[in-house]
């Protein structure tokens, strides 16, 4: 008998559903404050921005003017948080541990990317498995391999004037907290999970992802988070560490962008500014 297959959850990216509004939400990026690449152009249609941090990046896809109908699956997802990706340094071991914890995924899936550099053109490759989306409501929780990681993490797009340097908090508002953690137990249990206030979390390399009841988000973001949809989870808010909360607040008031601060240590945008994502800048 085989060993059972170990996978280790490190949170690769974030994805923020923009839809067709792509040039208005890399716009609102910006006066947050994150330097974002080029735009980009997906072998599947989409289109995307990317805040590049040290180990995760956070990404803004979309579809081009009359684009709708390239990825129609993408679109029935609310605009604002709609992708929870975790690392696939091993494409293979994670198809296998799917397959022996019995969590239903499609087949896994290729793409590319052209990317422009001062040295020429160069293609970004990557291969995708997605959850079966019947087990995420409102959104997508999928595992992503870089073939070509050196073409994503570029030291010249890791800096942002509002000091951003990693996502280290990732939170569900779940109306069932104990049901939805059941998931990420299944593809990294056991034991990953711990209580929190409100329900639970696990780690993810440099991130902490959080699955909490509406009362508690509510009790911890206020209407700085995006509300419920038909009483359904829902991916709602990041946690983004900066090098500099000075300089991140000073990106604030420069731009006009309103913020509470609840802490010394803390800064919160509302979801109304952050294209439907409460951002906790810590």
């Amino acid at each position: 008998m085989s060993a059972v297959t170990t996978l280790q959850p490190i949170l690769d990216h974030v994805v923020v559903n923009v839809l067709g509004d792509m040039d208005r939400a890399a716009e609102a990026y910006r006066r947050l404050g994150f330097q974002l690449t080029p735009r980009g152009y997906h072998s599947l249609g989409t289109i995307n921005h990317l805040a590049i941090f040290e180990e995760n990046y956070l990404e803004l896809l979309g579809y081009p003017p009359g684009g709708e109908s390239s990825r129609p699956d993408l679109w029935l997802h609310p605009p604002g948080l709609t992708g929870l990706v975790f690392k696939a340094l091993d494409p293979e071991a994670v198809r296998r541990r799917l397959e022996e914890r019995q969590v239903a995924f499609e087949p896994p899936g290729e793409f590319t990317r052209p990317v422009e550099l001062a040295e020429g053109s160069k293609e970004a490759r990557f291969r995708v498995i997605r959850i079966a989306r019947e087990l995420v409501a409102n959104g997508r929780t999928f595992f992503c391999h870089h073939f070509t990681p050196d073409l994503v993490w570029r030291p010249e797009w890791q800096v942002h004037p509002n000091g951003a340097a990693a996502i280290v908090g990732y939170v569900i508002a779940a109306a069932d907290p104990a049901a939805t953690a059941r998931l990420y137990d299944r593809i990294f249990g056991p034991d990953i999970l711990g209580p929190v206030d409100g329900g639970f979390a696990f780690q993810a390399g440099k991130a902490t992802v959080e699955i909490l009841s509406a009362a508690a988000i509510t009790a911890r973001f206020g209407r700085a988070a995006p509300g419920p949809i038909d009483g359904a989870d829902r991916m709602a808010a990041l946690t983004i560490a900066t090098s500099s909360l000075a300089k991140t607040r000073a990106v604030l008031n420069g731009n006009g962008i309103a913020y509470e601060s609840k802490t010394d240590d803390e800064l919160v945008v509302s979801h109304i500014d952050a294209a439907g994502v409460a951002i906790a800048f810590t």
